[in-house]
C-alpha cells in the first residue's frame, strides 16, 4: 500500500506541516507522522477521515502511487475530481456488434433500465439487450437507447425512448444541451444539461416541466454522458397555436361560414 507516500504528497500539496495535519484531524503528530512514514498503518476511521479531508477516494488512496500522476491529474486531485471529465483517460464503454463488425444501438428497456448503474460495462448485462441500427446515424459514433420515464421533460413523453450519443470529453458539453445523465444515486435520467466544471466540478440537471426544480450533481457522482439525438414517442406532441395563428384560423372559420350562409340564401 502506498498510503504513507500518499498522505505526504497531499499534505504537501495543501502547503501543510504534519502538525497542522494533525491537528485539523484530532490527532498526534506523532500518529499522523507515523502514518505518512510506514511505521503504522491508519485504521479504516482514519482512512475515512483521510479521504474527506484531502478528497480522495480510499480506493485511490490505498491503491495508487501519487509520485506517478501528472501534474494535470494532481491538479484535478486538489480539485476533488476523481473522475476523468475529459476523457484523456479511454472510457471503458462495452458494445455490441454485429456480423459485419458495425456498432449496434443497444435499446434499454424499462425494465433493465434500474440495473444500468451496475451493469453499463457489463458484457453479460448488454448482450441480453435488444439492439438495432439507424442508416441515418453516423458510423463513427456510439448510440445506445434509453427508456423515459415520469413527465419531467414534454414533449417526451413517459414510454419514449431518447436515442443518445456517447460523450467522451464532458467539457465539451455545452449550456442547455439535453443529455441522458447516468448517476451513480439516481440512474438514468435525462435533462437539459448546464456545464459547470470550471467553477463547481458539476453539471446543473433541469427539466423542461416547470414544476421540476434543478438541481446540481457533481462529476464525481456520475458514471457516463449521452447527448440527445433524437427520440421515439408513442404520442404525437400536443401542437398550441399562438395568438396570432388562433386569430388567423378564427378569420379564416368566419369567412368560410359567411361564404356558406351566401350560398344557402341564393
Amino acid at each position: 500500500m502506498e498510503v504513507g507516500n500518499n498522505l505526504k504528497i497531499l499534505r504537501k500539496r495543501l502547503k501543510k506541516s504534519q502538525e497542522e495535519v494533525a491537528q485539523d484531524l484530532k490527532l498526534s503528530r506523532s500518529t499522523y507522522s507515523g502514518y505518512e512514514n510506514g511505521v503504522a498503518q491508519p485504521n479504516i476511521e482514519n482512512l475515512v477521515a483521510f479521504s474527506d479531508y484531502f478528497k480522495v477516494s480510499i480506493d485511490e488512496l490505498l491503491r495508487k502511487n501519487f509520485e506517478d500522476f501528472t501534474e494535470n491529474e494532481l491538479e484535478r486531485m486538489d480539485k476533488g475530481l476523481l473522475t476523468d471529465v475529459k476523457g484523456q483517460k479511454l472510457r471503458v464503454l462495452t458494445s455490441l456488434v454485429n456480423e459485419h463488425d458495425e456498432e449496434m444501438i443497444e435499446l434499454i428497456p424499462i425494465k433493465a433500465s434500474a440495473g444500468y448503474a451496475r451493469g453499463y460495462a457489463d458484457p453479460d448485462y448488454l448482450k441480453v439487450l435488444p439492439t438495432f441500427n439507424l442508416p441515418f446515424l453516423s458510423k463513427n459514433k456510439k448510440y445506445r437507447t434509453f427508456p423515459i420515464q415520469g413527465d419531467s421533460m414534454p414533449p417526451v413523453v413517459e414510454g419514449s425512448f431518447v436515442i443518445a450519443e456517447f460523450v467522451q470529453n464532458w467539457m465539451t458539453i455545452r449550456n442547455a444541451t439535453p443529455c441522458i445523465v447516468v448517476t451513480k444515486e439516481d440512474g438514468i435520467v435525462f435533462k437539459i444539461v448546464h456545464n459547470l466544471l470550471d467553477s463547481t466540478q458539476s453539471f446543473q440537471l433541469c427539466s423542461t416541466n416547470p414544476f421540476y426544480k434543478p438541481y446540481f450533481v457533481h462529476v464525481n457522482d456520475i458514471l457516463e454522458m449521452w447527448k440527445f439525438v433524437n427520440y421515439i414517442s408513442p404520442e404525437l406532441p400536443e401542437i398550441r397555436m399562438d395568438d396570432h395563428d388562433l386569430s388567423r384560423s378564427l378569420q379564416e372559420l368566419q369567412k368560410e361560414v359567411h361564404e356558406l350562409k351566401s350560398m344557402i340564401n341564393r
